[in-house]
C-alpha cells in the first residue's frame, strides 16, 4: 500500500532570476516506510519536502497522499488535510514554552475537532507514554532539555494518527545520544506501529539506518 506518490515534480524559483529547482521527479514511498532524503545543501530536498507537505503548491506534476491527489486543492482544503493526515518534527521543536507538554501535544487534535476534549487529553498523554516521558506532562515545555522537547514534538506529531510523519533536519539540533533516542523512536514507530516516516537529514549514520535513502544532487535524484 502506498502512502506517497508523486510524479514528474517540476519546481521553479523566478527570483533574483529563473531557476529549476527540482527536475522531473517520480517516486513512491509505501506505507510504514522510514525514507531519508539526503544530499548537500542546495541540492532540492527541503525544497521537495516543502511540496510533500502540501505547504508549497507552485510546481508542476501531481502529489498524492494517502490516495487522495492534492494537486490543485484550495489552501483551506490543504491545511485541514495537512493537520489530519500529516505531522511534523523539524529541527528546532517549536513548542510554545509557556503551556505544559500536555497541552503543546494536544493542540493539533484541538484544532482538528474529532474529538472531545477529554478524549484529546487522553490521546496526548498516551503518545507521551509511548515516548516514555508522560511523567513530564504537568511541566511547562521550557522546563525541559532538548532531547525531551524534541520527544514532545514527536508525540505532537503523531497526535492525529498522521499518515506521515515528516522531519526537515530531526535530529540537526541534537547532541548524539539524544539523536539515537530520537532515530530509536522513529525506528519503532515504523516497525511497530507502520508509522510512514520521511526525514530530511545531513546525518550520514541516520541515512545509512533507515529503510531506504533518496539521495539528490542538482533538483534531481541521483541514487535511491
Amino acid at each position: 500500500m502506498l502512502a506517497l506518490k508523486t510524479q514528474h515534480i517540476n519546481k521553479y524559483f523566478y527570483e533574483p532570476v529563473a531557476f529549476q529547482a527540482l527536475k522531473d521527479l517520480s517516486f513512491e514511498v509505501k506505507k510504514g516506510e522510514f525514507l531519508s532524503l539526503v544530499g548537500k545543501s542546495g541540492c532540492g530536498k527541503s525544497t521537495l519536502l516543502y511540496i510533500l507537505s502540501t505547504m508549497d503548491t507552485d510546481y508542476e506534476g501531481t502529489l498524492e497522499i494517502n490516495g487522495e491527489i492534492l494537486t490543485g486543492k484550495h489552501y483551506n482544503e490543504l491545511a485541514h488535510f495537512r493537520n489530519e493526515h500529516i505531522g511534523f518534527v523539524f529541527q528546532f521543536h517549536y513548542l510554545l514554552p509557556e503551556f505544559t507538554v500536555l497541552q503543546n501535544v494536544m493542540m493539533p487534535a484541538l484544532k482538528l475537532a474529532r474529538y472531545q476534549r477529554s478524549e484529546i487529553e487522553d490521546r496526548a498523554y498516551a503518545k507521551l507514554k509511548l515516548l516514555g516521558i508522560e511523567a513530564q506532562a504537568g511541566k511547562k515545555a521550557s522546563k525541559l532539555s532538548g532531547g525531551q522537547q524534541q520527544r514532545v514534538a514527536i508525540a505532537r506529531a503523531l497526535i492525529n494518527d498522521p499518515a506521515i510523519i515528516m522531519g526537515d533536519e530531526p535530529t540537526g539540533n541534537l547532541d548524539s545520544a539524544n539523536t539515537q533516542v530520537v532515530f530509536e523512536i522513529f525506528r519503532e514507530l515504523t516497525t511497530k506501529y507502520q508509522q510512514t516516516i520521511i526525514a530530511v537529514t545531513h546525518d550520514d549514520e541516520f541515512a545509512r539506518n533507515s529503510d531506504r535513502i533518496i539521495e539528490m544532487k542538482d533538483g534531481i535524484i541521483i541514487r535511491q
